[in-house]
């Protein structure tokens, strides 16, 4: 899978791609990922890529001509990508949308700057996504968190392909919690359940953990993938007091 970002600070991008396990996957092959600056195509002596706002307001507006021929120059280089504009307005980036994403053969991240991006730009895009309901500073940050969540579903990315599947929201569910030794530490002990030895007991207890974390920290998931009569039937046992 490739990944194409459109950025005016590609240096910004540089140490994220080369770091952990999207650095890993970029350098053995798994992934790919390209940054293009609007910049390179901007207007006259200065490159300028940016002007005030028609009707007057504060701040610079990115214009239309070096983002569309960024985008452009993406295509005719290695090809069409699935265009996604980075922007607060957009539908909010989610688990869901993350898997739908990583069946792509390419997409493009685009990143606005200052007080936003001239509104013909989004005539040339497929879709607008947010982070969240907040306002950062450029795209650049909302592009290395797409890239991370998207790129870790490939398969090859994670040393373990099993992680993605257990995660939170990978079935509407929080995840379940989780230990590591020592046993006890100041006088709080790991469930002893997680010590039994018996998988399925443990399989069956981290459904029911993971049901009740959802539950009691965001009880919204349910209205999209409402509680199983399993689940009900495991957190009504025993099993699930196992704290």
């Amino acid at each position: 899978m490739t990944f194409e970002v459109v950025t005016l600070f590609p240096e910004v991008m540089a140490g994220f791609l080369s770091t952990t396990v999207i650095g890993r996957a970029l350098s053995s092959g798994v992934l790919a990922a390209h940054c293009t600056n609007p910049r390179d195509f901007g207007l006259g002596k200065y490159r300028q890529v940016d002007d005030t706002p028609f009707g007057g307001g504060p701040g610079m507006i990115l214009r239309v001509e070096p983002m569309a021929a960024a985008l452009e120059a993406i295509t005719a280089a290695r090809g069409p990508s699935h265009r996604i504009l980075l922007t607060p307005r957009g539908r909010l980036f989610d688990q869901a949308r993350a898997r739908e994403l990583a069946s792509l053969p390419r997409v493009a991240l685009i990143c606005g700057r200052y007080e936003g991006i001239d509104e013909r730009i989004t005539s040339m895009v497929d879709e607008e996504l947010r982070l969240g309901d907040f306002v950062l500073a450029g795209g650049e940050v909302a592009a290395a968190a797409v890239i991370e969540a998207v790129g870790r579903l490939i398969p090859g990315v994670l040393g373990c392909g099993q992680s993605p599947a257990d995660e939170s929201f990978s079935a509407g569910r929080l995840e379940y919690p989780q230990w590591t030794r020592p046993a006890v530490w100041r006088g709080q002990a790991v469930p002893e359940v997680l010590s039994s030895g018996n998988h399925q007991v443990i399989a069956a207890w981290r459904r029911a953990e993971a049901a009740r974390v959802t539950l009691a920290r965001r009880p919204d998931l349910f209205a999209a993938h409402p509680l199983t009569d399993e689940e009900r039937r495991l957190l009504g046992s025993a099993g699930s007091s196992g704290r």
